[in-house]
């Protein structure tokens, strides 16, 4: 597995993964997407074997007057490709970009109903911080989770 930064002529294969990953209202639509991935305080990790994209991660931050704070707007890994650790490593990645940008702290919305990316984010030492309920929709609800980082 290659892991690298993301490329304009990654998007129609990201957002490929977006779509068999996400169901609408929980889906980003692709106007909000393509926004992300263009701009200059984001880090898009991508996850790429035999130049099929299996996954990617993004991380976003915003310089606040004295601090940078550090949000994960998403890890998805395609189907096909789960169970193999490649949502660790993308979350390790931005991680990593997180602290570049100067972030001390990464923080996250996760739906409730996740699972498999609660016990990912648990086992990389994120801890609850809350729930907020209507996040993606009416009755779908996040928790929130956060993590302190080492620089």
């Amino acid at each position: 597995m290659l892991y690298r930064l993301y490329h304009p002529e990654d998007f129609s294969q990201l957002y490929a993964i977006e779509q068999a990953c996400f169901q609408p209202p929980i889906r980003f639509p692709r106007s909000y997407m393509r926004k992300l991935v263009k701009s200059r305080n984001t880090a898009t990790w991508i996850a790429e074997e035999d130049y099929q994209l299996s996954g990617f991660a993004i991380v976003e931050w915003t310089i606040e007057p004295d601090q940078i704070i550090a949000y994960i707007q998403t890890v998805e890994v395609a189907p096909a490709h789960r169970n193999r650790g490649i949502a660790t490593e993308l979350l390790r990645r931005i991680e990593g970009s997180a602290v570049a940008a100067g972030a001390q702290t990464l923080w996250l919305h996760v739906a409730e109903e996740n699972a498999a990316a609660i016990r990912l984010y648990q086992a990389r030492g994120y801890l609850p911080l809350g729930r907020e309920e209507d996040y993606y929709a009416p009755a779908i609800p996040a928790l929130i989770f956060s993590k302190s980082l080492e620089p």
